[in-house]
């Protein structure tokens, strides 16, 4: 009875070993297609089109699964891929590709007018900054707002770029802005200029039949320019003849 049950435990022992290695040298290298795994080139730093052909012709497929927006690397350069080189793949698998493009370029928009905290939350969310801020005092815009930018709006700056931008302090404490004359008389030119705590300077005369004799034609100095004191400003008036102005020179002699 011993001797049987010795005999069925041994022929139990030797089926098994055979089915594991049955299982282990044959029907698993089958399942698992071990015979056609091969080592997975590399194709990290080759352009794209190149690197999926490689691929193709080792029996894998190639896919652009992640981007990177830079200046460092040439677009279109695969960067990395999943899995690396070196493992062994079944054939006909998948491989991730990740690939530089050109940084994005953002649109600059208008800042000009805007308070100094809105102008900064609206570049903020466009992906840009502000590198420098210069303070001037400007009667065009209120005090606080942007007054200047640069880049204009309307460039293109690549993301992550500063801009720099001139905030107002509006009117100056002491100020002296320059009227418009053009188009006015001579005696509400200087009217104006009294007004503005400004002087009239040298009258010159310019021979014009088109005008009104005694037309302001033009200004030493453009109006809106804001001065620091009070200055003197030349002006150019209109006549028929500049006989006429010569004569009533030589009289008042």
């Amino acid at each position: 009875m011993k001797h049987r049950i010795l005999n069925f435990l041994t022929a139990l022992f030797i089926t098994s070993f055979l089915i594991f290695l049955f299982f282990e040298k044959i029907a698993m290298p089958i399942y698992i297609r071990k015979g056609n795994s091969i080592r997975l080139i590399n194709v990290r730093g080759k352009v794209l089109d190149r690197g999926i052909n490689e691929l193709k012709i080792s029996g894998f497929n190639g896919v652009v699964f992640d981007t990177v927006y830079t200046s460092n690397i040439e677009p279109q350069t695969i960067i990395d891929q999943y899995p690396p080189s070196g493992q062994k793949v079944k054939k006909g698998r998948t491989i991730r590709l990740k690939i530089a493009r050109p940084e994005k370029m953002i649109d600059v928009p208008s800042l000009v007018g805007q308070s100094k905290r809105s102008a900064e939350i609206k570049i903020q969310q466009l992906g840009l900054k502000i590198d420098t801020i210069y303070v001037e005092y400007n009667p065009d815009y209120p005090k606080g707002t942007v007054a200047w930018q640069f880049p204009k709006s309307g460039d293109q700056i690549r993301k992550g770029f500063g801009l720099q931008i001139t905030i107002s302090e509006g009117l100056p404490p002491d100020f002296y802005q320059v009227p418009q004359l053009f188009g006015l008389s001579l005696n509400n030119a200087k009217k104006k200029l009294d007004s503005s705590r400004l002087k009239l300077g040298k009258v010159t005369y310019q021979q014009n039949e088109d005008l009104v004799p005694y037309t302001v034609l033009d200004q030493s100095i453009s109006p809106g320019t804001v001065l620091s004191k009070s200055s003197q400003i030349n002006i150019i008036v209109s006549v028929l003849n500049l006989q006429d102005i010569f004569d009533s020179i030589q009289n008042q002699k």
